[in-house]
């Protein structure tokens, strides 16, 4: 990688952290679809509110809950420090976390401690991240193993973001021969590998085919939430690009109708539900319709952004705290004393 295209990165990278703490980027006119669903109350729980447990285990690692910081940044300073100190907390907590797109570092040595957050994070599951679109672009089966490698990673995401890359001043916009590309990956990496959407939602077809070529975990990253064409807007100095990211606010499958999509056609897929979650009772109507983690992101920027105190990373803990309690209240409150019976409910229901 060029000084310049170094320098290209490191701007792209701190705009898009910049937009999404300043700028309105929520989806418009189309929301998670959790919201249509509400749980039945069970005034007699029958259970004892401190024995409830929010415990799983995510191939072969215990989690202290099914939760997810969702993929978020990386490749510069500043990034560095937001993934380090949500790993501190995610450790604390128990959480699995996922990484920005590690393309920056594949690219360039220097920028690979941006993504190094194992001391931070030891026991918890670390998820490495690149872009499926990159196979076609110089990337194969060794750059997956080097984003492993240098995030010491229990698994692999890809992640499809072919709508961002449209609005992308830069953006890579050749999506064809991917799936033969994913199988390749999943045959040869020594971890797991997944898909996940950046917004936009995953459809029963493309999970169908996803798993048929080995994918062993799907994220269904939903509308509802942060809209990356609305980010890349903001970016943007073509003004035609500009105004179609308007006709494109409301693009997407809901967070709640991709996941109830691929559990009904893979019952046995492990799904992550996330997309435009805010709350521990929006994670705990995704679990009860199909989702085995549930995954945060930009409602978890603001915190892990600041680094101005102490005072704003006990904020960032206690962010994490809250989602965990309003978890377990929703779980007391229709008398799901694990995640297993949360999963089974017949208590949630539409409005």
């Amino acid at each position: 990688m060029s000084v310049d295209q170094q320098a290209a990165t490191a701007k792209r990278k701190g705009e898009h952290i910049r937009i999404c703490l300043q700028e309105q980027v929520n989806s418009v006119g189309i929301e998670t679809g959790l919201e249509r669903y509400r749980f039945k109350h069970n005034a007699l729980p029958e259970l004892s509110f401190s024995e409830i447990s929010l415990e799983t285990e995510w191939f072969g690692k215990r989690l202290g809950a099914p939760l997810l910081v969702s993929s978020m940044t990386g490749g510069t300073d500043e990034a560095g420090a937001i993934n380090r100190r949500l790993a501190i907390v995610a450790e604390e907590r128990g959480w699995a976390i996922g990484l920005g797109s590690m393309r920056a570092a594949i690219e360039n040595e220097e920028l690979a401690s941006s993504f190094s957050i194992r001391r931070d994070a030891p026991s918890v599951p670390v998820i490495a991240n690149i872009g499926a679109v990159q196979f076609n672009y110089g990337f194969g089966v060794e750059s997956c193993r080097r984003a492993v490698n240098i995030a010491e990673a229990d698994a692999l995401v890809l992640h499809l973001n072919s709508m961002q890359e449209v609005f992308q001043p830069e953006g890579d916009t050749d999506f064809r021969r991917l799936l033969p590309a994913i199988e390749q990956v999943c045959k040869t990496l020594h971890v797991p590998v997944g898909v996940k959407e950046v917004g936009w939602g995953i459809d029963a077809d493309t999970a169908e085919a996803l798993a048929n070529v080995g994918v062993s975990f799907i994220d269904a990253a939903g509308a509802g939430g942060t809209s990356w064409s609305q980010v890349e807007k903001f970016r943007s100095s073509d003004e035609l690009r500009r105004q179609a990211a308007e006709s494109f606010a409301d693009w997407g499958i809901p967070t709640a109708d991709s996941v109830i999509e691929i559990r009904d056609r893979l019952p046995s897929a492990i799904i992550i539900a996330s997309g435009g979650l805010r709350s521990g009772v929006d994670a705990a109507k995704a679990i009860a319709l199909g989702a085995d983690l549930a995954g945060y992101g930009r409602v978890l920027l603001p915190q892990a952004a600041n680094d101005s105190s102490i005072l704003s990373q006990e904020q960032l803990r206690q962010q994490f705290e809250r989602i965990e309690f309003e978890l377990r209240t929703a779980m007391f409150g229709i008398g799901a004393g694990t995640i297993d019976e949360l999963k089974k409910t017949k208590r949630l229901l539409l409005k």
